[in-house]
């Protein structure tokens, strides 16, 4: 006789498989051979197999499969995959941190929804400390129009933000008339990287780019749905055409 199909029943009510059997005949099944499947780690079994057999046992529409002492289901599998970042779209949200100010006080990120926001590392003994003075422009100017300025104080640069914070904000203050967010002395490299400046330089977070702060005064452009923009180099001036341009949402 030639060979033939029966549907074995799925105990487990996942699925159906089909057995094929050969040489059915009189009263003798001959050998079928199988092979067995490995399950992925976390998911439902796949389906059975079985190295050759003399015997099958043949019920009334079912076909049960036995082999070194498993019973193995038939029935769907779902292959894991690494979760992926939707393009564009930031794995955390800029939003969920919080940082301390230059005061110790816990600063929210989430108080800055809806504004343009630009970060800045700042340091109080570099060539660009100057830029303070136009930072601050900057923000007298705009920020009744939803922007902040927020400076993270770093002296991973050339050893030049040597003091404390208290003595950072008399600096800026006397100096410059320092009145937008200062923060607390961060890192902005290397092991000791705040959670901000992970967000702000590695892609797999922010969603956007990759990059490395070179300097001090290297600034971050962030909109007002927490998406990161762009990074502009520390020589680019806070008045200059592309930060007012971004303010003002002109491209």
């Amino acid at each position: 006789m030639g060979s033939s199909a029966v549907r074995s029943v799925d105990p487990f009510g996942q699925g159906t498989a089909f057995a094929p059997l050969f040489g059915l005949g009189s009263n003798r099944l001959l050998p079928i051979s199988c092979r067995a499947f490995t399950a992925f780690p976390g998911t439902s079994p796949t389906f059975a197999c079985c190295k050759p057999m003399n015997h099958l046992l043949l019920l009334p529409a079912t076909i049960v499969l036995m082999s070194c002492g498993d019973y193995v289901r038939v029935g769907p599998v779902k292959i894991p995959t690494d979760q992926q970042t939707p393009s564009g779209k930031p794995m955390t949200s800029f939003y969920s941190m919080t940082v301390n100010d230059i005061h110790g006080k816990p600063f929210p990120m989430e108080q800055l929804k809806g504004k343009k926001v630009m970060v800045v590392n700042t340091a109080s003994e570099c060539g660009f400390t100057p830029q303070y003075k136009q930072l601050q422009e900057l923000y007298t100017t705009y920020k009744d129009k939803g922007l902040v300025i927020v400076g993270f104080p770093s002296n991973d640069f050339g050893g030049q933000e040597p003091g404390t914070e208290q003595q950072i904000e008399q600096f800026c203050q006397l100096n410059f008339g320092v009145t937008f967010p200062m923060m607390e002395k961060v890192s902005t490299k290397g092991d000791a990287k705040s959670p901000v400046y992970q967000w702000l330089t590695e892609q797999a977070k922010n969603g956007k780019m990759d990059s490395e702060v070179k300097w001090n005064f290297q600034k971050y452009l962030i909109d007002e749905n927490g998406n990161l923009v762009t990074m502009l180099a520390s020589a680019t001036d806070p008045l200059s055409d592309v930060v007012i341009n971004w303010v003002e949402g002109r491209k």
